[in-house]
């Protein structure tokens, strides 16, 4: 069953009582930009005060410095002036339950939907499959602090990337809602 009819209902409401938010400008009024997971149990306006108008918030799957991520920063803040940064993962998070090869191997297999079991993800689909997820780096995580001070390091090295810019480094835990600052990731993403 599709949720297209709920969404455009939902948009009417928020039509009907958009207000002036046509009026926010477009560079974010705090000047700040959050790259966090896509993980539905996350969210960046609750957990960090924010309303329309106020950060960038980039999202992928597991909040990761993927090229794309450090592309959308750098245009936050080199065209829309962001002066601080968060890379923000969170705990219980999906990307910590499979390797690149076995999403690879699932995707081998079949492109249907995978399940969750006590063992990690398995295939239930029913073939064709593709060998194409070869070729993409999945940025699956094995080390939760490890991985947001790889992101944190990986931004604060891009030749792109101005040094006056303090990139900070949390965990968002799921049970308790709180942030979590990462032992060595202020370090690492200091500003200079």
């Amino acid at each position: 069953m599709s949720v297209l009819n709920e969404v455009l209902k939902a948009n009417a409401k928020y039509v009907d009582s958009f207000g002036d938010k046509s009026t926010l400008a477009l560079p974010p009024a705090r000047q700040f930009a959050i790259l966090t997971c896509m993980d539905a149990r996350l969210d960046p306006a609750k957990y960090a005060g924010l309303s329309e108008g106020d950060a960038h918030v980039i999202r992928n799957a597991g909040g990761r410095a993927s090229d794309d991520a450090i592309r959308s920063l750098i245009i936050s803040y080199k065209l829309l002036g962001t002066k601080e940064w968060f890379v923000i993962h969170h705990s219980n998070c999906g990307m910590e339950f499979f390797t690149d090869e076995s999403i690879r191997g699932l995707l081998s297999k079949s492109l249907e939907t995978a399940a969750l079991g006590a063992d990690g993800f398995y295939d239930v689909g029913k073939g064709p499959g593709s060998e194409d997820g070869a070729y993409i780096d999945w940025l699956t995580i094995s080390d939760r602090n490890k991985a947001v001070l790889d992101d944190v390091s990986r931004i604060r090295r891009h030749s792109l990337v101005p040094a006056n810019i303090p990139i900070y480094g949390y965990v968002y835990d799921v049970a308790t809602g709180s942030l979590l600052e990462v032992p060595g990731a202020k370090e690492i993403g200091a500003s200079k």
